[in-house]
């Protein structure tokens, strides 16, 4: 076993400190990944505050990895030494039911193994229950050959990292809802998500509008690519662009009204949701039936769609807009997540964390 630096929530209530854990050598089909940079989602904050239930303590969060190969397994065959590569928010699934046998294997039946907070599985596609996942906010990871992605020679290491997360999000409802060039979308929410939303939608050909509740953010989001911005603490935008949208991407997890954004989608349009409001909303049935709209949502994308997003991101240009931070901070960058004082992804440094081991 490989003593392996990182850092770790002790509890919920408990701020992330140092903490050593143990890596695997990697097995015939695995893969030792020295980090290099790890992006930091919301939904680290959520899951080491313990806002979503069962979680494993300690904790070590990040799934939004970048790296480089430093060993391979006698049978691995996609990787050699000195790869660029990516892990993302799972690393392993059943391999056997039918979501993972169509490369949905975020959607496996049996429940992805998460990159941390999770666990590790046996021979038999069974989770380990001795065996916990650890995240990417440690100096290296050990995973299967065939839940490793490649992160093209183009993109900036540590502006990748949030697309193994961030950029997948946004990238497969996009893809899975048919939008296509001349199509008109919204971005409810300029953050993590939203900001990738755009930049993503805008590449595939779309008309991008961006719907916020802070004025503040127009001119960001016409420097992402946006065509048009709207204030929604406006109430009278949603009679103004009633029936304008192909396809909404609500990144929001505050608690809001679907009815009146559903209200903005054309006959046959999509509201899709990628954010985890923390209590149920009501909605109308006519608000769907009138128009034959659909509401639905979506959970990151499998590995084949997520090396398409990476290559797309290449092929176009696109990385996340990030604050490097050392990992001495990632509790202050915590806080400022909440506050949403982060232009738009904090990203970790790990080269901070192997000087201070």
């Amino acid at each position: 076993m490989l003593k392996t630096p990182a850092y770790a929530a002790p509890s919920a209530a408990a701020p992330l400190v140092p903490y050593t854990i143990e890596r695997r050598e990697p097995g015939p089909r695995e893969v030792l990944i020295d980090i290099l940079y790890c992006g930091v989602c919301h939904s680290d904050v959520h899951q080491a505050r313990g806002d979503w239930g069962r979680m494993l303590f300690p904790m070590v969060p990040g799934h939004e990895i970048v790296g480089r190969v430093a060993q391979v397994g006698a049978e691995v065959t996609r990787w050699k030494v000195g790869d660029a590569v990516g892990v993302g928010c799972f690393v392993d699934s059943c391999r056997r039911c039918a979501p993972c046998r169509a490369g949905e294997e975020q959607y496996c039946d049996h429940g992805m193994s998460g990159t941390y907070n999770s666990y590790e599985r046996d021979a038999d596609g069974r989770f380990d229950k001795a065996r916990p996942t650890y995240g990417g906010y440690s100096t290296r990871i050990t995973v299967d050959q065939d839940y490793v992605l490649r992160v093209p020679e183009s993109l900036p290491l540590d502006r990748a990292a949030p697309l193994l997360c961030a950029g997948i999000t946004t990238y497969s409802p996009l893809k899975r809802f048919g939008v296509k060039p001349g199509d008109e979308v919204a971005v409810v929410g300029l953050g993590g998500l939203g900001h990738m939303a755009v930049k993503i939608a805008a590449a595939m050909g779309a008309r991008v509008t961006v719907l916020s509740t802070s004025e503040a953010k127009r001119a960001d989001a016409l420097a992402l690519g946006a065509a048009d911005f709207a204030s929604t603490r406006d109430g009278s935008v949603f009679e103004r662009l009633a029936l304008r949208f192909d396809c909404i991407l609500d990144t929001v997890s505050a608690p809001h009204d679907y009815n009146a954004y559903l209200g903005l989608l054309k006959l046959d349009g999509s509201l899709v949701l990628l954010g985890l409001p923390d209590e149920p909303a009501p909605v109308a049935a006519g608000a769907l039936i009138s128009k034959r709209r659909r509401l639905a949502g979506s959970m990151i994308g499998g590995i084949r769609q997520t090396q398409e997003m990476l290559d797309f991101c290449a092929a176009h240009g696109i990385a996340a807009d990030i604050e490097l931070i050392g990992i001495e901070r990632i509790n202050e960058a915590y806080e400022r997540m909440l506050r949403a004082d982060v232009r738009y992804r904090f990203v970790i440094d790990l080269a901070s964390l192997r000087a201070a081991a």
